[in-house]
């Protein structure tokens, strides 16, 4: 399905300080008319155009039933944001919520590893996230090969791929 036809909404928001207490981070909050139109509180992942820059972001709950968007530091230094801007966004509904854009170095070990990469594709959609961005987070390829391969064999032993 292509996003033409998708639902969706576009506003203005400023960037402010927020996200869960023990990760302090930057939101965007999502005026209510604009979570509804892309489908209320069953749309759980948007596609997001921040400034002309589209990326797939999770439509999260805010405390008193509103939503938001959490963008991580190194988003908001690539779009050139800081808290206290204002960002043009434009959302729809994710057409592939599931979607994981996977670091070179976690393909490679999850293809080299058929037992790894069946215990991956079980896993939920949050969870190989997480494991990719451990991965993609790692400043040095060494490290991100290390991390690749780490989780990969704590996946392959039927292990939870952050507890060793």
């Amino acid at each position: 399905m292509s996003t033409n036809t998708l639902p969706s909404a576009t506003f203005r928001a400023l960037l402010e300080a927020g996200g869960p207490s023990f990760m302090p981070t930057q939101i965007l909050v999502v005026p209510e008319a604009a979570w509804l139109a892309v489908g209320g509180k069953a749309t759980k992942r948007v596609v997001a155009t921040l400034n002309g820059h589209a990326v797939r972001l999770g439509l999260l709950p805010l405390e008193g039933g509103g939503r938001y968007l959490m963008l991580r530091k190194d988003l908001c230094q690539q779009l050139g944001i800081a808290i206290g801007q204002d960002v043009d966004v434009s959302l729809t509904p994710d057409p592939d919520p599931d979607h994981v854009d996977l670091p070179d170095e976690l393909a490679e070990a999850l293809g080299a590893w058929p037992e790894a990469e069946a215990a991956f594709a079980r896993q939920n959609g949050a969870m190989r996230r997480a494991i990719a961005r451990k991965v993609a987070d790692a400043k040095r390829p060494e490290t991100r090969a290390r991390y690749a391969v780490e989780l990969a064999e704590r996946l392959a032993h039927g292990s939870h791929p952050f507890r060793a």
